[in-house]
């Protein structure tokens, strides 16, 4: 039993290890089934809208609809378990189980629907890789956090995973900051327990998911498309919000990703879990929105503003003569 900050880590009687291969696979655990196999595995990895992407913010569109997100409940620590879980892929925060779950939901910011939290996980490099997904201007960041939710018209996530509105995933890119964010410590902490692929543990008190997020002024800025689950069966049923602003993490908290958990076996060597994430995927006929306050990069009107001035000043020095 550990206990940290006042949550305690419970590992259960069994812990189930698994030593069989899964049907896919990352590139740094085996070419032979890595991303670029994953549509002769499941059809619809080959589909044409496809993620994660990298977000040229040149080729953003502003859309003015795309205001606030409201976060209900993720100021508040719900009771009940959450389940720090292994899953052979990557380190997972199952949120499901937890009866205070349903009041953790995402609406109004474009979604035009309510969506209910599921569960978050993390993708991330090496101790010389960068490791995220998504990418900002061809720019790959250390880590990557995706909170997923499901849309509450529907009774089921199998039933949701049928529509393309069906889920939304907010994802979080990481930089690297001096000191420790505290506010992962807890997570940081369990990973002890769950090294081996199937591994988990039950928090015994969670906590609040407005502490894993960057400052709520800044979310007000994100990037949002439609694309799929960036693992199999890939399915294209995601509405994606990319935010801006990066959440803090040092070297030796994300040194602890790399060092403590492994994946599921795919040979007879357990491979320590690194470069977990699928490459920028075909943005394809999609478009890639703004929202109200999002950052875009340099436009031409933007070069316009810039510019003219000093084209302006150049005429009247060159045409001009001595009066």
């Amino acid at each position: 039993m550990l206990t940290l900050l006042g949550i305690t880590f419970v590992t259960l009687p069994f812990v189930i290890r698994a030593g069989t291969a899964g049907p896919w696979c990352y590139d740094s655990q085996d070419l032979k089934c890595g991303p670029s196999h994953w549509k002769d595995i499941t059809a619809s990895c080959g589909g044409e809208n496809q993620s994660p992407i990298n977000i040229d913010r040149r080729k953003t569109q502003r859309d003015k609809n795309l205001d606030e997100i409201l976060f209900e409940g993720y100021d508040q620590a719900p009771p009940g378990r959450w389940r720090l879980l292994n899953d052979g892929h990557t380190v997972v925060m199952t949120l499901d189980g937890a009866s205070a779950a349903e009041q953790i939901n995402i609406t109004k910011g474009g979604l035009g629907e309510k969506f209910r939290a599921l569960q978050f996980h993390f993708h991330w490099g090496d101790l010389d890789r960068n490791g995220s997904e998504h990418m900002v201007d061809g720019r790959q960041y250390p880590m990557e956090m995706h909170l997923v939710h499901v849309n509450t018209k529907y009774k089921t996530t199998n039933e949701a995973k049928g529509h393309p509105n069906g889920l939304a995933v907010l994802s979080f890119l990481f930089k690297v900051s001096e000191t420790d964010n505290t506010n992962y410590n807890t997570i940081i902490a369990g990973l002890k327990n769950i090294s081996r692929a199937d591994d988990y543990v039950d928090l015994a008190s969670t906590f609040s998911l407005r502490n894993l997020l960057p400052s709520m002024a800044s979310l007000s800025k994100y990037y949002r498309y439609k694309g799929s689950l960036t693992t199999p069966s890939c399915e294209e049923v995601v509405v994606w919000t990319v935010f801006e602003e990066e959440v803090p993490i040092s070297k030796q908290q994300l040194n602890a990703f790399v060092n403590t958990i492994y994946f599921k076996n795919v040979g007879m060597t357990a491979l320590k879990m690194a470069n977990n994430f699928r490459p920028p995927q075909p943005l394809n006929r999609r478009k890639v929105y703004a929202s109200r306050d999002a950052t875009l990069s340099c436009s031409s009107s933007l070069a316009s503003h810039l510019l003219l001035p000093l084209l302006w000043a150049f005429l009247v020095g060159h045409f001009s003569g001595p009066s």
